[in-house]
């Protein structure tokens, strides 16, 4: 909005300049002075052409980015999109493998939040029950899967991805 304020200015002081200067001529004014005027016209015409041409083509470069951005945004969607589908597919790779061990309903749940980072309270908590419980059926989780603890659960199903 500033240049276009400063392009203004120098349009009118060019346009000012020029018909001082035609005024200047009709009334015999010394060549020097008129020099000068004419000097300040073309100088101001100058500077408000570079300041069009560079407004243009920011404003190219703006609706460039703004495009750029928008497929961007596309691809982020699509991205988005497959990473949905895959943390479907692996969830449901997941809930195979807790068929495959024989876990419960109660036990899968535990597990899946097990999965998801959650301590011991934290799952107590969300599935209103006390944490001796969760440990409980975290132990039984465990030695149906064959695993040591936690992290050794975790590491089961991230192993193939490292």
């Amino acid at each position: 909005m500033r240049d276009k304020f400063i392009t203004i200015i120098l349009l009118v002081i060019m346009s000012l300049n020029f018909f001082d200067v035609l005024t200047d001529i009709s009334l015999g004014v010394p060549g020097w002075h008129i020099f000068f005027e004419s000097l300040i016209a073309i100088m101001s015409g100058i500077g408000a052409l570079f300041l069009i041409k560079d407004i243009r083509a920011r404003t190219s470069d703006i609706s460039r980015l703004k495009q750029e951005l928008l497929v961007s945004d596309d691809k982020f969607r699509n991205i988005s999109d497959e990473m949905k589908n895959a943390r479907h597919e692996y969830s449901a790779v997941i809930h195979n493998q807790f068929e495959q061990w024989l876990l419960t309903p109660s036990e899968q749940n535990v597990a899946m939040l097990l999965l998801k980072g959650l301590s011991f309270k934290e799952i107590s908590g969300v599935r209103n029950t006390k944490e001796k419980t969760v440990r409980q059926q975290a132990s039984v989780i465990y030695s149906k899967s064959n695993v040591e603890g936690r992290h050794e659960f975790a590491a089961w199903f991230l192993e193939d991805f490292m």
